[in-house]
């Protein structure tokens, strides 16, 4: 077996230390995390937020102020983290989503994570460098104009919604208002005996009585989690008809518990049943390097970070967001929408398709950062964030970019030459937590 070089040890030291618990606790799970990461750069890129993380701690930034440096950020941007979903007034919405790893930090991180990530993406394409360059642009071009816009309007609305999306943003707005309840209920339940319950199809884990009382009891706690203007105003009954255990499968969500929660929807007609996750929230990734106690000590636990983050982050988020803890471990709820559906890049092949959709995203980013509405209840940002960012540039906003684009080339870079020693890592068994392949019985 070949020696370890120093940047692997890292990155294997770096993995473990961000997820030992579940590792410990689930290491098939993980092994099936590492096959998808080991898959290409992206992926590993997009399952290794720890590590970007960690590098960020030694990176000098010089955007970051005593505000620009405590902005709320998205944590774990990346391209694919965008798609729809049903905002709390009944209004389809495209939006950054997955605020898994949510947190207060500076705000350049995550348009650092951002364009390395779109980086990678072109580089699996094989565009050109320049095209590559000239893309990165267009997005942060389009980040700083949507902050400028909220400087002159501080109460701007702004969203993306069917009424001005356009192009591929608009056709994925109108495949999720195509989506209907029923369908997912049909796919997931069955009615049996005039009540509906979970399908079992291979995937779900029944409850015996002790569990399913703890997760009941938890869902006690949940619903007092939910603005009350929202459990007002759904005329949700929130009567719980079944409780399932699942398992999280994504690269970001392996060996995460998992409950789905079917609860009696808007009346008491079938077709109006609703589900709910209840997943375990994880450790924010910016958080293992943002020392700042006032925010350390903010959070009751990171199932409340991450839900106020994303209320915080999100315009008029899902009405069912929310909180609880389970056997003294958090988690957040939150409604398995239909109407969810998530940006997908493969057709997005040449420079050209791509510059209107990053057009957005940049807008949709500036929006995450700058935003403020009702759903938002902290007071741990305190001040204008477009102000502050553009105080922090000051004319600079060129050098900005160029700093931006000059640390995604370098870093995607990097992540390429992390892959082939993270595979050769786990593959030769030097993650000794995730054994690479199940011994023979």
């Amino acid at each position: 077996m070949a020696d370890t070089t120093p940047r692997q040890q890292h990155i294997i030291d770096t993995l473990v230390e961000a997820h030992d618990d579940l590792m410990q606790a689930d290491p098939r799970a993980f092994r099936a995390r590492f096959r998808k990461m080991a898959a290409d750069p992206y992926a590993f890129y997009r399952g290794s937020a720890s590590i970007f993380y960690s590098d960020m701690k030694e990176l000098q930034d010089p955007w970051a102020d005593e505000q620009t440096g405590r902005v709320w950020i998205h944590g774990d941007l990346h391209a694919e983290n965008f798609g729809t979903y049903m905002n709390n007034e009944g209004k389809l919405t495209f939006d950054v989503n997955d605020f898994d790893e949510a947190y207060v930090g500076h705000f350049s991180w995550d348009l650092r994570r951002f364009a390395a990530s779109l980086t990678l993406l072109c580089w699996q394409k094989a565009l050109p460098a320049e095209s590559t360059r000239r893309l990165a642009r267009t997005y942060l071009e389009a980040y700083l104009a949507r902050v400028a816009d909220y400087v002159s309007d501080e109460k701007s609305d702004f969203s993306f919604g069917l009424h001005n999306a356009e192009g591929t943003i608009y056709q994925i707005l109108q495949v999720a208002r195509a989506a209907k309840r029923t369908q997912l209920l049909d796919s997931l339940t069955l009615v049996e005996d005039y009540e509906r319950q979970f399908r079992d199809d291979g995937s779900i884990r029944q409850l015996d009585a002790a569990e399913r009382r703890t997760v009941e009891s938890a869902f006690e706690d949940y619903l007092e989690t939910i603005p009350g203007q929202e459990r007002a105003r759904r005329r949700v009954f929130f009567r719980v008809k079944g409780i399932v255990g699942k398992k999280g499968f994504g690269i970001g969500s392996a060996g995460l518990p998992t409950y789905n929660i079917l609860i009696e929807g808007f009346d008491e007609a079938q077709e109006n049943d609703i589900i709910l996750t209840m997943k375990q929230s994880n450790i924010a990734a910016p958080s293992r390097i943002v020392m700042d106690q006032r925010i350390r000590d903010y959070f009751l636990d990171d199932g409340h970070r991450a839900v106020i983050s994303q209320r915080s982050l999100q315009t008029h988020t899902d009405p069912f967001l929310g909180y609880t803890t389970l056997d003294g471990t958090s988690f957040v709820v939150s409604e398995l929408s239909p109407y969810k559906r998530d940006l997908d890049w493969e057709d997005l092949t040449e420079p050209g398709d791509m510059e209107p959709v990053l057009k957005s995203l940049g807008q949709a980013t500036a929006k995450i950062h700058c935003s403020t509405d009702q759903d938002s209840d902290h007071d741990l940002v305190a001040f204008r964030t477009e102000i502050a960012i553009t105080k922090a540039l000051d004319g600079r906003e060129e050098e900005f970019i160029d700093d931006i684009i000059s640390f995604a080339e370098e870093y995607a870079a990097a992540v390429r030459n992390d892959h082939a020693l993270f595979v050769d890592g786990f593959r030769e068994g030097k993650i000794t937590a995730v054994p690479a392949t199940i011994p023979s019985p």
